[in-house]
């Protein structure tokens, strides 16, 4: 299918999908006028990646976790490596919520308290 099919069919923009092919989460193939060709299963790669996202992963970490996916949710098969880096981007998530908190804090601090 061409983008325009699989943008359609995903209801992600074009211009995003040749961004997910920049970052080597999607593969594609020309054919002989150099138009994309994506195979069939580019749908469920994508919803896999806007799955990913909206769980707060980078696409790079996206990039080492998709051949591990599987269906549409997309669920993880649970090697080592997927552990691994799903525990690291919990760490830094929780790393960032404490410094929040620190900062919402001060910032709190600032403001008069009504009495």
């Amino acid at each position: 299918m061409r983008i325009g099919e699989l943008a359609a069919r995903t209801g992600v923009s074009q211009r995003l999908l040749r961004y997910y092919e920049e970052q080597e989460l999607l593969s594609t193939k020309r054919d002989t006028n150099g138009y994309r060709v994506y195979d069939d299963d580019a749908v469920i790669t994508v919803r896999q990646i806007r799955a990913l996202l909206a769980a707060g992963l980078s696409t790079c970490v996206i990039r080492k976790l998709l051949p591990c996916a599987r269906g549409e949710k997309p669920e993880l098969e649970m090697c080592p490596e997927v552990v691994s880096t799903l525990r690291e981007q919990l760490d830094a998530l929780d790393e960032r919520i404490d410094d929040l908190r620190q900062t919402r804090g001060a910032l709190a601090a600032y403001v008069p308290t009504a009495g």
